[in-house]
C-alpha cells in the first residue's frame, strides 16, 4: 500500500482534492492522471469515503499492486515493444530487402512500435482513470 499524507484543499461530492509532496514515484503511476500539478506539489483528486472537510490532515492510499502494474505497463511494454519491433524489422529487412541495410528496416520497425505501445498506453490509461479500484482514496482522518 502506498501511503501520503495530505491536507484537504476542497471536497466534492464523493471525492476531495488532497494537496500533497510531489515524489519521483508519481511519474509512472497509473492514477497519475488524477493530480494536478502546483508551486507547493500535487493536487490528487482521491475518493473520500470517510467523508473528510476541508483544512484535515489525512492518509491517501493507493494499493500497491495498482502502481507496480501501472509501472510495468508504462515502461515494460514500450521497451519490450521497440526491442521486439526493431527484431522483426532486422528480420524482415533481411529476408526481403538484401540490397539495403536491414538496421535501417529495425529501426523504423523499432520505433514505430514504439510510437504504437506508446499510444496504447495512453489510451488504457485513460480508460483506467474512471475504475475506482485504480483511484487513490482517503484511508483516514490524521488531524
Amino acid at each position: 500500500m502506498i501511503e501520503e499524507i495530505g491536507v484537504v484543499v476542497k471536497t466534492e461530492g464523493d471525492t476531495a482534492r488532497v494537496a500533497v509532496q510531489k515524489r519521483g514515484a508519481c511519474e509512472g503511476c497509473t492514477a497519475r492522471g488524477a493530480c494536478e500539478s502546483t508551486s507547493e506539489g500535487m493536487e490528487i483528486e482521491a475518493l473520500n469515503p470517510v467523508h473528510a472537510r476541508e483544512g484535515q490532515t489525512v492518509k491517501v492510499l493507493l494499493q500497491a499492486e495498482t502502481y507496480l502494474k501501472g509501472s510495468m505497463i508504462v515502461y515494460g511494454l514500450p521497451l519490450v515493444l521497440f526491442i521486439a519491433g526493431a527484431i522483426v524489422g532486422k528480420n524482415i529487412g533481411e529476408a526481403y530487402f538484401a540490397d539495403t541495410n536491414s538496421d535501417m528496416f529495425a529501426a523504423i520497425f523499432g520505433f514505430a512500435s514504439l510510437i504504437a505501445s506508446l499510444i496504447a498506453v495512453k489510451i488504457w490509461s485513460g480508460r483506467l482513470e474512471s475504475k475506482a479500484e485504480y483511484r487513490p482514496y482517503i484511508g483516514e482522518i490524521v488531524s
